[in-house]
């Protein structure tokens, strides 16, 4: 059996024209998800006495018998099935006959296709978020470990105020917060159940919608029929979502390659999530951060595939939309493999607390508190700026750090600086003087912590 629908036809397709049209290369993925559907389609069809109990019974059997020996390895698709649809249906006419001929009563491939698409990215859904509880636990194991670990926070790439490794480390922990609440709207919006509205128009056998929708999951049947076969908002949602993920994966890799660098050096990236260079033997490659870096554009490029797509396909379903799958499937695969890999290096990682500490006092970070000193000693803020100004200047020319200065020094540009000076610009001091909320300072990162922790604790995960 080729194919679902030869009785109208005098002619073979084209072989060309057949193996372009064919999509049981990449849609056998969907096994699981048609033979779920089919289960529930034929259950109904039961129930509803538009078959009889026997019927539906043994296409039950039948279906499940095939899904435990895909399963097994004992049951491989072959090239003369159209899609994963065919394959199905023709593996299941072959085991019980005539009765297998039935399960396609009040059903349209194009509800189906649109059913199984909708279980796989439901399913999705859910592997991404526990992927990215993983991420979000290494990362909040950081946090945890370097509430006291200072380093540069950067505006520009240029130094600009000291920070910690927590707090630069809880930035990226809200943006994967937020993408999981992305991929549970997504979820949300996308559990309404497409079979039954037939090709486009419904049918006429007393289907019960609702009841299908409650055997598979779904919160309810979809509204409309023409809008159930040619919905696809939710894989570009569901893209979208994915996209962000990866963007936010990427920034933390440029962070990573950064901090990898000689010039950098505060990230040491073990060697299990390295590599190094066929012909400098020096080299130790940070190559698992740059292609999380480089497959960002292909994540992107997936997305703009599938808008492309559906830009300007009228309703209802057009064979354009076959086109849905692969930018799906490569996504999520790409996205999943990615954050696995970030927690995984993320958690080998050593820092280099002394070298980031080190680049804090020499990039001068800590100048805005020299300034704010100042004005607390009752000079302009104007002219406080323009002091440490001059004074970082100086700074530069001789070698020195603000607080290697001797008081000597400090007077030489305002007879307001006093011993205090010293304990005013100290990191610790920078850091923890900073107490509003979500700011770097030791209460407010227990604070930030510790919600952390008890969202995590209190989110469902799926």
């Amino acid at each position: 059996m080729a194919q679902l629908w030869g009785g109208r036809f005098t002619k073979e397709t084209d072989t060309l024209v057949k193996k372009f049209n064919d999509s049981l290369p990449f849609d056998k993925r969907l096994w699981r998800e048609d033979i779920e559907g089919s289960i529930a389609h034929a259950q109904m069809l039961g129930k509803q006495s538009i078959l009889t109990a026997e019927e539906a019974s043994r296409i039950v059997r039948g279906l499940k018998e095939i899904a435990e020996d895909i399963e097994k390895g004992n049951l491989r698709f072959t090239d003369e099935y159209e899609d994963i649809h065919s394959f199905v249906e023709a593996k299941l006419i072959e085991r019980i006959g005539d009765d297998g001929k039935r399960l396609h009563t009040g059903r349209s491939r194009n509800d189906q296709v649109a059913l199984d698409m909708r279980l796989f990215v439901r399913s999705a859904c859910d592997t991404v978020n526990r992927e990215l509880k993983g991420l979000l636990l290494t990362i909040l194991s950081i946090m945890e470990q370097n509430t006291e670990t200072f380093m540069p926070g950067f505006t520009h790439l240029q130094k600009a105020q000291p920070v910690t490794l927590a707090h630069h480390f809880g930035a990226y922990f809200e943006m994967f917060k937020r993408d999981t609440g992305r991929i549970d709207d997504c979820r949300k919006r996308l559990n309404e159940c497409p079979l039954g509205a037939g090709a486009l128009a419904g049918t006429t056998y007393p289907l019960d919608r609702d009841y299908t929708a409650q055997q598979l999951g779904f919160d309810r049947p979809t509204a409309n029929s023409m809008d159930s076969v040619s919905d696809r908002d939710y894989a570009a949602e569901f893209l979208s979502a994915l996209s962000l993920i990866q963007m936010h994966l990427s920034r933390l890799s440029e962070e990573i390659i950064l901090w990898n660098s000689n010039e950098y050096r505060f990230v040491e990236i073990d060697d299990a999530y390295s590599t190094g260079s066929s012909i400098m033997p020096q080299k130790k490659n940070p190559d698992v951060a740059e292609l999380i870096r480089g497959k960002t554009g292909r994540v992107f490029g997936d997305l703009t595939s599938l808008l492309t797509t559906m830009k300007a396909i009228p309703l209802a379903y057009d064979k354009d939309m076959q086109e849905d799958k692969e930018p799906v499937f490569d996504s999520f695969d790409t996205v999943c493999h990615c954050v696995h890999l970030m927690s995984g290096m993320l958690s080998t990682m050593t820092f280099n607390r002394a070298i980031m500490e080190a680049s804090a006092r020499r990039g001068f970070t800590n100048a805005t508190d020299a300034a704010d000193y100042l004005v607390g000693k009752g000079i302009a803020f104007r002219d406080a700026h323009a002091i440490i100004g001059r004074m970082v200047l100086y700074c530069i020319d001789h070698g020195k750090a603000i607080d290697d200065l001797s008081m000597d020094e400090f007077h030489s540009f305002s007879e307001a600086f006093d011993n205090d000076i010293y304990d005013a610009v100290s990191l610790k001091t920078c850091v923890d003087k900073r107490l509003t909320k979500g700011a770097p300072g030791a209460q407010a990162m227990e604070e930030e912590i510790r919600n952390a922790k008890a969202w995590l604790a209190g989110r469902q995960w799926r």
